[in-house]
């Protein structure tokens, strides 16, 4: 069997219909129901129907983003058997705490507490409009430092997601961030967006987020996960459960490093990436860390079917 590793999405996978096609599997619904009773959500209906602007809010999209990875996973797991053992596991932000939850470090249950009073937390972390969030796109990392000194001033502006070359994510105060996005213009990015976000997450204005939370993991027992867990804050491959929750806290104020964290496991011999869940972005990133030279495959597992394919190409 080839060397591979299983990603997991982060919030903004999100979709109404997401869970369609493992609602009417037994498998799957049972994921579905334990996930709905643990946080008195009917996660089922908010996911197959909506509205949108209600799943969209972070306290329900992340339990919901994580419980449908965990569906998918569990038909991975059921095809495989003992079989199956990724070299590593990663999850891009929240995504992080499905790959653990998949990786036995903690049940499905208290994954998806937690995930709910993470949303909670990071979704009331300062007030409306204050906080922004903005892609930029197409320019140099050089240039990217210049602009964050610039735009910056008295304000608090950071690189909050490295997600591929050329391709990062800046939050903090909404002033900075927009002057970063004017600024942008100047040092030719081909594109800069302003993300539909309730908070500036993974930026310095998340600390006291990052404190609550921290009290509230230590209420909660992590085992040693079954496959090492490529984790954001340091791009390192952990299997040590004793410092999962503090690198989980690191993670509500701290950049996701997820170009660092692909290239570590292409480094380590890993020949196919298996997306986990809704959609299709962590692929596309995969394959532009990744670069034209590497000859392994990327695919994704939004739907039972989609396993034979994972089959075949890890023959």
């Amino acid at each position: 069997m080839k060397k591979f590793a299983c990603i997991f999405p982060g919030q903004g996978s999100q979709a109404v219909g997401m869970a369609s096609p493992f609602l009417t599997d037994p498998l799957s619904s049972e994921i579905y129901f334990r996930a709905c009773e643990t946080i008195d959500l009917d996660m089922m209906k908010l996911i197959s129907r909506g509205p949108e602007e209600q799943l969209t809010l972070t306290a329900n999209a992340q339990p919901a983003i994580l419980t449908t990875s965990i569906a998918a996973w569990v038909h991975i797991e059921k095809a495989f058997g003992d079989e199956f053992k990724p070299s590593f596991m990663a999850g891009h932000s929240l995504g992080e705490f499905s790959a653990l939850a998949a990786s036995g470090a903690i049940g499905l249950e208290d994954a998806v507490k937690l995930v709910r009073k993470r949303g909670e937390l990071m979704q009331s972390a300062v007030p409306e409009g204050v906080g922004a969030m903005a892609a930029l796109m197409g320019g140099s990392d050089d240039d990217l430092a210049k602009i964050i000194q610039s735009a910056s001033g008295d304000d608090i502006l950071d690189i909050a997601n490295l997600n591929a070359p050329g391709q990062n994510v800046i939050s903090g105060h909404a002033a900075a961030v927009n002057r970063a996005v004017e600024m942008s213009r100047d040092f030719n990015f081909k594109r800069a967006v302003m993300l539909q976000v309730s908070a500036p997450f993974h930026s310095r204005l998340m600390a006291l987020v990052r404190a609550a939370f921290g009290e509230e993991l230590r209420k909660y027992s992590f085992q040693n996960p079954k496959f090492p867990v490529v984790h954001n804050v340091n791009a390192e491959a952990n299997d040590d459960s004793a410092i999962i929750g503090e690198l989980l806290a690191k993670q509500i104020d701290s950049p996701v490093r997820w170009v660092e964290s692909v290239q570590l496991m292409i480094n380590e011999g890993v020949e196919v990436f298996i997306e986990v869940g809704h959609g299709n972005v962590l692929q596309g990133l995969v394959k532009k860390i990744a670069g034209r030279d590497w000859n392994g495959s990327i695919l994704g597992v939004a739907s039972p079917g989609d396993v034979s394919a994972v089959i075949d190409a890890l023959k």
